[in-house]
């Protein structure tokens, strides 16, 4: 059942719209004037809802999007104190507790999540769309790693993210001209899962998200963790968290539903638990 509104106007509630239906959380950076620019309030409603995605049964599968011609420019930097003078810690503290959260907060998240991307996904914005589960583009997509440009380094995850989706070389010729991508180059290269016509954006991500809160939702938890801890753990590790994550597994209705009906030739039920 959708959510009911808690604001209106400039509220966070209107600029990050969310609705439960079908087992599926929608979450939409609503600020089209600006691309989706996310100031620290919208992000923090992010990290809350998905969040709130991971702790509810009634959550099987959550949709990442925006309106307008943005998915997410990146950060909102009017206000920002660049150029001020600031002590030592601030920047890396405002990043840690900032962009860094955010993108942690999607590979963190315990469901499945889709990136429909609508438009611009540059900085922060392309970082939040990378570290989804999977990527759907419309064909007027653009993913920018604009910090160059600005005379930064990427933050928020981008130096994590992209040598272990494209390899170091790809990452580096992104990072270093900050050229935009489009949606075509971003699916050869492997960014992107797939990319279709811009009327069909919204109707793709539904039917990937309907698909994936049919199934085995804690299999699916426990398959998102293995594969992101799998780049970063040698093959003993990795093996062993294999094993007790199945061992954990098989405790669930749906590991069990899945056997049973394997083994009585009919189609699973899965019930999310």
């Amino acid at each position: 059942m959708p959510d009911s509104p808690r604001g209106s106007g400039n509220s966070v509630d209107s600029l990050v719209q969310h609705a439960t239906d079908s087992q599926v959380c929608r979450i939409t950076l609503n600020r089209p004037e600006a691309l989706n620019a996310l100031t620290p309030d919208q992000r923090e409603r992010v990290i809350e809802l998905l969040a709130g995605a991971s702790t509810d049964p009634e959550v099987r599968a959550v949709v990442l999007t925006g309106t307008g011609r943005g998915f997410c420019s990146g950060a909102d930097l009017r206000g920002s104190t660049a150029g001020t003078e600031r002590a030592a810690g601030d920047v890396a503290r405002t990043i840690r507790l900032g962009a860094q959260r955010l993108i942690a907060s999607v590979l963190d998240c315990e469901k499945p999540v889709i990136a429909a991307v609508n438009g611009t996904a540059a900085g922060l914005g392309a970082h939040l769309a990378l570290a989804c589960d999977l990527v759907l583009a419309a064909e007027s997509a653009r993913f920018i790693e604009v910090f160059v440009r600005r005379g930064l380094i990427p933050d928020g995850g981008g130096a994590y993210l992209l040598p272990r989706l494209i390899g170091p070389q790809r990452a580096k010729e992104l990072m270093f001209f900050g050229d935009a991508l489009s949606a075509a180059d971003a699916e050869r290269l492997g960014l992107v899962n797939r990319v279709v016509p811009d009327g069909e954006l919204d109707k793709t991500a539904r039917a990937w998200a309907e698909r994936l809160s049919a199934g085995p939702t804690r299999a699916l938890a426990l398959t998102k963790q293995l594969v992101n801890a799998s780049l970063d753990t040698d093959r003993a590790t990795a093996f062993a968290a294999e094993a007790a994550a199945q061992e954990i597994n098989m405790t669930t209705r749906d590991a069990r539903e899945g056997v049973a009906s394997f083994v009585e030739r009919r189609s699973a039920e899965y019930e999310g638990r």
